[in-house]
């Protein structure tokens, strides 16, 4: 129960922030917000406040901003479709720049917890490559084959990137000294023995969270890069079963990893909502580029037909994602 509950908030809160992103910068823009729900399907409370009723819904599987003149023309003055354009761009990029800062936050808070990694060696493994080149704990490394470091991020990609044996040189007691070693393979990972020192910092957590978000979006970009050319297949993708799964199984490990997996969703989010697919605010974004260059709008009835291909595309694409993938994956264990 504890681990559906995880999965609803987590799923929820990134929702939710993503609807108020829009809901703001409408009211930012003075457009009239008929209604700002939580949830989907049949109502469980309604309020109204001013013009706009707030709501929850029995599912909690989404939520929404009804903006007037956002589905059909409207001639009130506040309408979305007669306010500028610029407005209307502002309001659709607005949910994904609230889930790009609630990554930020959710990796922030990670890194304040549990401490930011650093580049300055915590703990030598006995017996590994590192100890035998007789490297210490408080040593930092400030290169690795001559490539300044500066983070432990940079001492993972110096390491995995080494062909063969690695120069690593490290700061200590303030002269700097450089040792040869060859790093060992261990689950796929080239490794030479040590543990970062981690410290707590607040500006440094800031920094963390920020350089894990766009880690995070590279990553995403780069998945997509490998499927269109044929390198990944579909059926490696995580549906919304799979989602659901995985978020449940993250945040039975504790707050901490709500957060990380928090974060993750949050991130992986914006970058699909901006991408330029009908249906999607990126695609949304498109139509309003070309209106903004052309001075012309699309047709109401082709901006229908070809948000329909897309969300027909993207149900199909869940459909065989969850199918072939999240459920063959449940099944064979």
């Amino acid at each position: 129960m504890s681990t559906l509950i995880g999965s609803i908030i987590v799923f929820m809160l990134v929702i939710t922030l993503h609807e108020m992103g829009h809901f703001f910068a409408a009211k930012k823009s003075g457009i009239k917000v008929n209604e700002f729900s939580i949830g989907m399907g049949p109502k469980l409370v309604q309020t109204r406040r001013g013009e706009t009723d707030y709501s929850i819904r029995a599912l909690p599987i989404g939520g929404y901003v009804a903006m007037e003149g956002e589905e059909e023309n409207s001639y009130d003055p506040r309408a979305f479709n007669n306010v500028s354009v610029y407005k209307r761009m502002a309001v659709v990029v607005a949910g994904v720049v609230m889930n790009f800062l609630l990554a930020v936050l959710a990796f922030t808070l990670v890194a304040a917890l549990l401490g930011v990694q650093t580049n300055t060696i915590g703990e030598v493994i006995a017996n590994s490559p590192a100890d035998e080149a007789h490297l210490q704990p408080g040593d930092t490394i400030v290169a690795i084959n001559s490539t300044a470091i500066t983070d432990w991020e940079g001492v993972l990609k110096g390491i995995s990137q080494s062909g063969g044996s690695v120069d690593v040189t490290v700061q200590r007691d303030g002269a700097n000294t450089t040792v040869r070693l060859t790093p060992l393979e261990e689950s796929g990972r080239r490794v030479i023995g040590i543990y970062a020192k981690e410290e707590r910092n607040g500006i440094r957590a800031i920094e963390s969270g920020f350089s894990q978000t766009f880690f995070v979006i590279k990553e995403v970009f780069t998945t997509l890069g490998t499927l269109i050319t044929g390198k990944t297949d579909v059926k490696m993708l995580a549906g919304p079963v799979g989602v659901i799964s995985i978020i449940g199984q993250e945040t039975a490990k504790g707050f901490v990893y709500l957060l990380n997996i928090l974060g993750l969703i949050s991130a992986n989010l914006a970058v699909i909502n901006i991408l330029p697919i009908p249906a999607l605010d990126g695609g949304k974004l498109v139509f309003l580029i070309w209106e903004a260059l052309t001075g012309k709008t699309l047709s109401e009835v082709w901006e229908q037909r070809i948000t329909l291909v897309g969300m027909s595309l993207l149900f199909g694409l869940m459909l065989y994602v969850t199918v072939f993938g999240d459920l063959t994956r449940l099944l064979n264990g």
